[in-house]
């Protein structure tokens, strides 16, 4: 009787662990899948009395993935240092759930450019397609792959994509716009959210970098090391925010899962004690897909309105 009872609470104990896991880490589980139901009319299709739509396409070097990117631009005068930027991927589920009264409340502020990239598609989600854009180079920052690699998705092409987007997207989305560049921002969430800190690591195109709920799975939790170990000059003029919501209810912090929680925990604080701007929003009563609108509705608001709690970017003489 009591190597039954233990046999159960074993069991109840692993499947705890493993959708903690899951919830956390966002590896791919059903838990994590995304709606993939086809997209309608969007603001841009429809018309914003407070912002103006421009768009572009573009293809990727290998022909493989094709982009559609929205500028949406403030209808508000620029200030006389222009007009803060924020880039947003998964552009095509930002401009499903951008509504006008959100514009509204923007443009009553400094009211940010917004360059939303995303995908040639009527689906939310170009799953392939942000699996192999949104993740690092295999066996560059800390990157395994082979998560994506199981699901027949190609992955590890963070770095081709980075040079697309900053040499050739950025340059035609930004034409004859007055940006101040001090104020470029990258929000990203899940695997655009690994994309972000990968980008603060090695871009230096943003001064403010939104990772949301980013995939730290077991395929890139050594991408948190390799951040801790990085040269702070190469990074002290960029201010890091990282948005996280809640496991779910009932999680049991043990072993393995134990582990990689304090690791990521860890992170953090141990940036800031060598001088660099990082920040922590925690959001504990929402999950991992709850976070994507909280994620890019915050970050919105941050260049509209910068949080002054933040710390500041602050680059040594």
């Amino acid at each position: 009787m009591r190597e039954r009872l233990f046999r159960s609470k074993t069991l109840r104990l692993a499947l705890q662990l493993s959708v903690f896991t899951a919830s956390l880490f966002a590896t791919g589980s059903s838990f994590a899948r995304p709606d993939m139901t086809p997209l309608g009319p969007n603001i841009a299709d429809k018309g914003s009395a407070f912002y103006h739509f421009t768009v572009n396409t573009f293809d990727s070097v290998d022909g493989q993935r094709h982009y559609k990117v929205w500028t949406a631009i403030p209808d508000k005068p620029a200030p006389a240092a222009g007009y803060p930027l924020l880039y947003m991927l998964d552009g095509n589920a930002v401009m499903d759930r951008l509504s006008d009264s959100l514009l509204q409340k923007l443009s009553q502020q400094n009211p940010p450019v917004l360059v939303v990239v995303g995908y040639q598609t009527d689906e939310p989600f170009a799953l392939s397609a942000r699996a192999y854009d949104d993740t690092p180079p295999v066996n560059m920052a800390g990157s395994l792959c082979q998560q994506q690699a199981t699901r027949g998705r190609p992955c590890g092409g963070g770095l081709i994509f980075r040079q697309l987007l900053e040499q050739t997207i950025a340059p035609q989305a930004e034409k004859g716009l007055k940006i101040d560049s001090h104020q470029r921002g990258i929000w990203g969430h899940s695997l655009g959210g690994l994309y972000v800190l990968d980008s603060w690591r090695s871009s230096s195109l943003f001064n403010r970098y939104y990772a949301t709920s980013p995939s730290l799975n077991r395929d890139y939790i050594g991408m948190l090391d390799e951040m801790t170990q990085i040269d702070p000059h190469k990074v002290c003029h960029k201010q890091l925010i990282f948005m996280e919501g809640s496991p779910i209810p009932g999680k049991n912090k043990a072993g393995a899962v134990a582990d990689a929680v304090s690791r990521v925990h860890a992170t953090l604080p141990a940036l800031r004690s060598r001088g660099l701007a990082v920040a922590d929003w925690s959001f504990p009563e929402l999950n991992h897909g709850e976070m994507f609108n909280a994620g890019f509705q915050r970050a919105l608001f941050d260049m509209a309105a910068p949080d002054k709690t933040l710390p500041a970017a602050n680059c040594p003489p």
